[in-house]
């Protein structure tokens, strides 16, 4: 198994790449979440690798951090998501966004992605629920907190949207407990 790359980009051409590593030139396909974080040509370039060898063919997808690779791994396990359509989502999604969309069940997310229609983002929801939406409070953009995901699962089982709850959760201070927060929350809702 190829793990991972370390040599010269020679050629960017979306979604694929070609690195040379000590005289071996590697085709490697990438999301564009990484390939907007390449060096330039000519530069030094390292990669976390994925090898996916099919009766077909051998292909080396390439991701710019090992978390992405392992969101990549989550994705491929999943009946109907081939290799292709997992880098469709990495492309269209950051992993925090990802993660939220899975921690609220947001299936309009994933639909906006070319190639994924609602059944597939429905099945995508709930099998990646409790192995991705988990790591949310890791992924960075927003993060949010075992309490506050707590506290977002009490808004949402109380019948409000998403958006209500997210709004509601903004007012929570960081480091409250679950059911400060679930008060501090509704609150800022019945004031809305």
């Amino acid at each position: 198994m190829i793990g991972r790359l370390t040599g010269i980009l020679l050629e960017k051409n979306p979604p694929q790449l070609l690195v040379d590593v000590q005289g071996v030139g590697y085709e490697v396909d990438v999301p564009m979440s990484t390939f907007y974080n390449l060096p330039g040509v000519g530069e030094k370039v390292s990669l976390f690798t994925h090898l996916a060898i099919r009766e077909d063919a051998h292909l080396l997808f390439g991701f710019g951090n090992a978390e992405e690779r392992a969101v990549f791994r989550q994705l491929i396990k999943i009946s109907g998501i081939g290799a292709r359509t997992a880098l469709s989502i990495l492309s269209g999604l950051s992993i925090a966004d990802l993660a939220q969309a899975v921690t609220l069940q947001e299936a309009g997310r994933l639909v906006k992605i070319p190639g994924i229609g609602k059944k597939t983002a429905e099945r995508l929801l709930l099998e990646l629920k409790g192995k991705l939406g988990a790591d949310i409070g890791a992924a960075g953009a927003h993060p949010v907190h075992d309490s506050q995901a707590d506290i977002l699962n009490a808004l949402l089982a109380l019948g409000y949207s998403d958006k209500e709850a997210l709004q509601a959760l903004k007012t929570v201070p960081a480091g409250s407990t679950v059911s400060e927060g679930i008060k501090q929350a509704l609150k800022a809702l019945s004031k809305g």
